[in-house]
């Protein structure tokens, strides 16, 4: 057996050296160290407060032109000069092709030729008949022959005006062989060119011309929504917006908001018998162009005011396993419950809710990954500038549930 002799100053100096790690086991902060708290998490809520919002409905909608013209020849002839850049802006009464005029212009010629023909055979016959009336009144001729004076200067006279019909035709002709703008607007591809022949009353058009400021923005609404709306009026849950007071905003493809306002023109009276939609139209100012007719929109129009309307935003409503809506409620203890909610419409990063949330009820906007159900939180206040910095909804804690 191996005996180990352990000097008395070794055995001391071990002895002092152990004592303040056995004392520290009774010391109450170094317990303490041992097992560490966990803090309540911060969470970012809104409190609900119901007020007056307007309904808003996003719609979608084609762009189109205020007025369109296709530019025909009310002659025909050979086409010898066009005058406009194909995509420019032009004004009513611009010209925009010309026809050969020299074959107008020598009717025009001939047809006055006849006319002078015509007013001289007037004269003769005038003359002749202030003779005949002269001598009928002196008993020198018969009463017959002044009726055949006085019906002889009445055919010149309607000759005269037939020729005269005949050179104002001429003229009309000689003119249309200019072609002009029959309206402002933006002037489309040349459709001819010079040399080409163009014959009057053709079906084919040389060119289109269509309006753009303002311009129109046409949409659909499904007749259901109209009756909902209708009903919610006449139950008094929305109110009227005055007439006049009505907004009608654009989104472009883009999803940029258009900068410009317009108004709601008319709704349709007819239902689409294949779609079950009811054509509405909205007028808007389009200064630059940046509106073309056949442009996809999405139109947002107000159509009531929700006097007691409850909103949150977009990213506190949550998707259950179920596929329902809920929200975390922070209850007076500040414990996280779900709430089983209704919503309605988004608007503006807001989505209403119609059922399941009243007035003062704190609900999570941020911080969903800090916590389950029942947990107990530390709520704070959230704010629209929080909106650009925070995440949207967070899919580990859906996934948690």
């Amino acid at each position: 057996m191996t005996r180990f002799n352990i000097r008395p100053a070794s055995a001391a100096l071990l002895v002092f050296g152990l004592a303040p790690l056995l004392g520290g086991c009774d010391d109450p902060n170094v317990a303490a160290a041992a097992t560490p708290q966990t803090a309540e998490p911060e969470v970012s809520i809104v409190t609900v407060v119901p007020r007056a919002r307007a309904i808003v409905r996003e719609l979608p909608g084609r762009i189109a032109p205020t007025r369109i013209a296709d530019v025909r020849p009310r002659v025909s002839g050979i086409v010898v000069e066009r005058t406009f850049s194909q995509g420019s802006e032009v004004k009513a009464g611009d010209t925009l092709y010309r026809i050969d005029p020299r074959p107008f212009d020598v009717e025009l010629q001939s047809n006055e030729a006849a006319l002078a023909r015509a007013i001289a055979v007037y004269d003769q016959a005038a003359q002749q008949a202030r003779r005949v009336a002269l001598l009928t009144s002196q008993r020198a001729t018969t009463e017959v022959e002044n009726e055949k004076a006085i019906a002889a200067m009445r055919q010149a006279e309607a000759d005269v005006a037939g020729r005269k019909a005949d050179v104002a035709r001429a003229r009309l002709n000689l003119d249309y062989a200019t072609i002009r703008a029959p309206i402002d607007g933006i002037v489309g591809a040349a459709l001819v060119s010079e040399g080409a022949l163009v014959v009057q009353n053709d079906a084919s058009n040389l060119a289109t011309i269509q309006q753009l400021d303002p311009i129109y923005a046409d949409f659909t609404q499904s007749v259901g929504e109209l009756h909902h709306l209708r009903r919610s009026f006449d139950s008094g849950d929305l109110e009227r917006i005055a007439p006049g007071a009505a907004k009608v905003r654009l989104v472009l493809d883009d999803g940029t908001p258009y900068a410009l306002t317009g108004k709601l023109l008319f709704s349709d009276a007819k239902v689409d018998a294949h779609t079950g939609q009811v054509t509405l139209r909205g007028e808007f100012p389009n200064p630059k162009r940046e509106l073309l007719p056949g442009m996809y929109v999405r139109v947002l129009i107000e159509q009531g005011i929700d006097s007691d309307a409850i909103a949150v935003p977009q990213q506190a409503i949550q998707r259950n396993s179920g596929g329902g809506s809920e929200v975390f409620i922070v209850k007076a203890d500040n414990h996280v419950a779900t709430q089983p909610v209704r919503t309605g419409s988004v608007q503006d990063g807001q989505w209403f809710v119609t059922e399941g949330l009243k007035s003062g009820d704190r609900v999570v906007v941020e911080g969903f990954q800090k916590f389950a159900a029942g947990d107990k939180v530390k709520p704070q206040a959230w704010t629209e500038a929080d909106a650009s910095a925070g995440s949207g909804p967070d899919h580990t804690t859906q996934a948690r549930r």
